[in-house]
């Protein structure tokens, strides 16, 4: 549990009870929302800043560590340590499931491609499949021996890469569960992985500080990214499939050549270490959030800040773009105020 235990304990939390907590959940808990989006856009007049909170959506009971956005653009899913996946309305917060399947602490959720179905991943070192408008359950891939870190969908949603603290990447068929090959080389917790947008490789980042990247059809090992002086926590591909973001435990966000692991560029600006970070839709942007209480937004070509938004909790754990790149919800933890840390915010980017 190397990752996120090294990410509470850094807040000063006790990790045995935050799981203690995600998993007493009140499962009657009525989620809620608090909203600005109606009034800020009843006038066609009112310019909406960059920043302004639309919403915030408050239906978990525990620290929420995934969020991720609908590729139709509707709907939110968030992960927390409250053992739920919740989905709600992104335009106004209204609560529309809550997916009860895991026994214990979620981390990560992912849509498919078409938008029916999401898969999770959490502490009890399963990947499920369920349905996204009913939360059915579909299946449950268990392939891992240690918790999942993230889960990411092939383009074409034929299959699922999952990355765990076991130190590997599996790849297995979405529609059965069964396994198709397993990526063992990296010799420490595996963190984040994601398919490339061509659906021809797969990066994966661990806290040894390496990024590595393998082409799907055989295999065989492309490139190893290095130049991060400590763990990896987080990875974004381009949406043009040329250049990864990533950042973990550091202060930097480092973009660099998906084909030959060269440096491209470091964007300085956070304080302390960076813990998420997702390039924009429409590949313009990057944002990155972590221990600085702060999301930034950077232009993914010069590296300029754009807008630093400061968060109401102290540490920024997860964040998504919307499909048109001009929203973002983001999640957090707080070691003063542990309601904070159970909210999400959808603001203007």
């Amino acid at each position: 549990m190397a990752r996120y235990h090294q990410l509470l304990n850094l807040l000063g939390t006790s990790c045995l009870l935050l799981l203690l907590a995600a998993c007493s959940f009140s499962a009657g808990a009525s989620p809620a929302v608090t909203s600005k989006k109606a009034d800020l856009l009843r006038s066609a007049s009112v310019s909406i800043l960059p920043g302004t909170t639309f919403y915030t959506y408050r239906g978990h009971s525990s620290s929420v560590f995934g969020v991720a956005w609908s590729p139709d653009g509707h709907r939110i899913a968030s992960a927390s340590l409250d053992g739920t996946v919740q989905v709600w309305d992104d335009a106004t917060g209204n609560h529309s499931l809550i997916y009860h399947g895991h026994a214990g602490p979620v981390f990560t959720a992912a849509w498919s491609p078409d938008g029916k179905r999401i898969a999770s991943g959490g502490y009890d070192k399963t990947v499920q499949i369920w349905d996204a408008a009913t939360g059915k359950h579909v299946l449950t891939y268990r392939g891992h021996t240690a918790l999942v870190n993230a889960v990411s969908w092939s383009p074409d949603g034929q299959y699922i890469a999952s990355a765990s603290d076991d130190g590997t990447v599996q790849i297995w068929d979405a529609r059965t569960g069964k396994h198709l090959v397993t990526y063992p080389d990296h010799p420490d917790h595996v963190t984040d992985v994601q398919w490339s947008p061509d659906g021809k490789r797969i990066a994966a980042a661990s806290d040894n500080g390496t990024v590595q990247i393998w082409d799907v059809t055989t295999g065989r090992h492309l490139v190893t990214y290095g130049d991060h002086r400590d763990g990896i926590w987080s990875i974004s591909w381009s949406p043009d499939g040329t250049r990864i973001a990533s950042t973990g435990v550091h202060a930097s966000v480092q973009v660099w050549n998906a084909m030959t692991g060269n440096t491209i560029m470091s964007y300085e600006g956070h304080s302390n270490y960076v813990h998420i970070v997702a390039w924009s839709p429409d590949g313009k942007y990057i944002a990155s959030g972590g221990f600085d209480q702060t999301v930034r937004i950077w232009n993914a070509e010069t590296g300029n800040t754009l807008l630093t938004y400061p968060m109401q909790y102290t540490t920024v754990v997860t964040l998504a773009w919307s499909l048109d790149s001009t929203h973002i919800a983001s999640a957090g933890l707080d070691q003063v105020n542990a309601l904070v840390g159970q909210v999400v915010q959808v603001w203007q980017a």
